[in-house]
């Protein structure tokens, strides 16, 4: 009766594992700007073990961190909101000048170069699990 009682505990604690989506963060950083300036960007490239999403981020240093796509067409800048960003499973996703990278706003203070900027990154995987990563970025300056 032991035996059966140990498995039967056994069986139930394993099942209850789930296989979560792993998400590599590299490249990483925040760009750094001028005093006075309420918006600011954070850059990195993604990579996950399975197929999931950034559904969300959040920074202490900002009121609020928008998930955003950028493209030019014909001389024209747009920008946009997005709800996630998809990640195939085992495709580097970049965040970079230029294209897809995480808007800050109502910063709290300005975003010096040789500081770091803390977050909390949410991702979302096939099975809709929700797993959350802090990572701290570098601020850099760019030309």
């Amino acid at each position: 009766m032991k035996v059966l009682f140990r498995t039967a505990v056994l069986v139930s604690v394993l099942s209850s594992f789930q296989a979560y989506a792993e998400v590599n963060i590299s490249d990483a950083w925040v760009r750094a700007n001028a005093p006075g300036q309420k918006v600011g960007a954070a850059y990195m490239a993604l990579k996950s073990t399975q197929d999931s999403a950034l559904v969300a981020a959040e920074s202490p240093s900002a009121g609020s961190v928008e998930i955003h796509s950028m493209s030019m067409k014909n001389g024209v800048m747009k920008m946009r909101m997005l709800e996630n960003l998809p990640l195939p499973a085992g495709k580097v996703e970049k965040l970079a000048p230029g294209g897809f990278h995480l808007m800050l706003f109502d910063l709290k203070k300005p975003l010096k170069a040789g500081e770091e900027v803390k977050f909390k990154l949410s991702f979302k995987d096939k099975d809709n699990n929700i797993t959350q990563q802090e990572v701290v970025l570098p601020i850099k300056e760019t030309n």
